[in-house]
Order: structure tokens, then C-alpha cells, then sequence
């Protein structure tokens, strides 16, 4: 079994490790962040328990790719965080989706591709060197049903 060992001391930026030398690679890579919202909503011309006002838990996964920058990091999570809660959360959060979506119903298949149209123009307002992208987005309706969007099906 591997000893633990404490460091006697961190890695100093220009002592121990040049700038140039933070971005390992040149490689595309995706990462992926996940995010909960509570919503109400109902489904019109369905014959079923869902016709009824009902809420969820909603849990979003977005995957987004791209090159590293100067010091290899694709994008910031906290960066993934505030996209999230500027185009999504401060609309969908605690609210009646039926009001505040375009006119739909509001499947967990409609939605997903809204929620990708609204995140991929957010996401054009970042380093487009980077060449980010979203790759796919995973909307869980429960902890156990999704509508998943991949980049190639957006094409």
C-alpha cells in the first residue's frame, strides 16, 4: 500500500512550473455539469396521469467540448453555472412551464431542445478560440426518465 505524504511545500507558478507548460495537451474535451430545477407543468391531448398539474424535480446534464486555453481548462464549471442560471434557472425555477416556454407541449422532448437552444447562444459568447460546443444534454423528468439531445441530432 502506497504511503500518504504531506507536501513540504505547494508548486510555485515560475519556480516550479512555467505558464507555458499548464496545458498538457491540445486535445478536445468535453465536460459535463449537472444542475436541479422544480418545476409545474402539465401535457395537453395525452390520455394519462400527466394531464393532470403536476411537478417535477428536473435534473439537467450539459456536456460541453472544447480545447483547452492558456492554462487547460475548456471552460470554467463555475462559468457551465452561471449560463445555467441566467438562461435556465431564472426562467424554468419554481414556475408553471405551461406560462413561461414557448407555446408546446411541454414534454420532456420539447423541452430539452429549447433548453439546448438557449444554452448554445449563451455559449457563443465565450472564448470562441476555444471552439466550445455543446456536445449532448440529458433532462431527467425523474430520477429514472430522460430526453437526451446530442450534438449530431441538432445538425
Amino acid at each position: 500500500m502506497a504511503e500518504y505524504r504531506i507536501p513540504e511545500r505547494l508548486q510555485v507558478l515560475g519556480v516550479d512550473i512555467e505558464k507555458s507548460e499548464l496545458p498538457y495537451h491540445q486535445k478536445r474535451v468535453a465536460v459535463t455539469k449537472e444542475f436541479t430545477f422544480d418545476a409545474a407543468h402539465h401535457l395537453h391531448a395525452y390520455d394519462g396521469k400527466c394531464t393532470n398539474l403536476h411537478g417535477h424535480t428536473y435534473r439537467l446534464v450539459v456536456t460541453v467540448s472544447g480545447f483547452v486555453n492558456a492554462i487547460g481548462i475548456v471552460i470554467d464549471f463555475g462559468e457551465l453555472k452561471q449560463i445555467y442560471r441566467d438562461v435556465i434557472e431564472r426562467k424554468l425555477d419554481h414556475q408553471y412551464l405551461n406560462e413561461v416556454l414557448p407555446k408546446m407541449n411541454t414534454t420532456a422532448e420539447n423541452m430539452v431542445v429549447w433548453i439546448w437552444e438557449q444554452f448554445e447562444a449563451a455559449l457563443a459568447q465565450y472564448d470562441a478560440y476555444r471552439g466550445l460546443r455543446l456536445e449532448q444534454i440529458d433532462l431527467f423528468e425523474t430520477p429514472t426518465s430522460k430526453a437526451t439531445l446530442k450534438r449530431e441530432w441538432m445538425i
